[in-house]
């Protein structure tokens, strides 16, 4: 089994599949990067060198921020919005959506349970 960024990658997936399940890199950059390393895609991750695996290690760590790094920076930005105090950072502190959807009947995801406000039996 391959360990690449601290992450076991799945065997029998193919590698342009198998790079996705690194944070922080998709479909696309999975490929950018085997065709940087001169990995064919179709190539399964148990069929992978010591040597192929270094080169993509490699590859990562110069170019990408991955994993932990980038789940570090991602909080860091989210919290300098919500100390800046802009309208996303307050959307962000009282646990709504930022990106404009409608919060009236949908954005259970963001607000939890549903509260029943004013309907209290006599």
């Amino acid at each position: 089994m391959a360990r690449i960024a601290g992450v076991d990658l799945p065997n029998k997936k193919r590698m342009e599949y198998a790079l996705t399940y690194i944070y922080g890199i998709g479909l696309h950059n999975s490929r950018l990067i085997l065709n940087a390393v001169g990995i064919d895609f179709n190539k399964r991750a148990f069929e992978l060198t010591e040597d192929e695996a270094a080169a993509i290690r490699k590859e990562i760590q110069e170019n990408y921020m991955v994993e932990g790094d980038l789940r570090k920076k991602v909080a860091m930005d989210i919290k300098s919005l919500m100390d800046l105090g802009s309208y996303r950072g307050l959307r962000h502190r009282k646990g709504l959506p930022c990106r404009g959807q409608k919060t009236k009947t949908n954005a259970r995801t963001r607000k939890g349970k549903k509260k029943t406000v004013g309907a209290a039996t006599k």
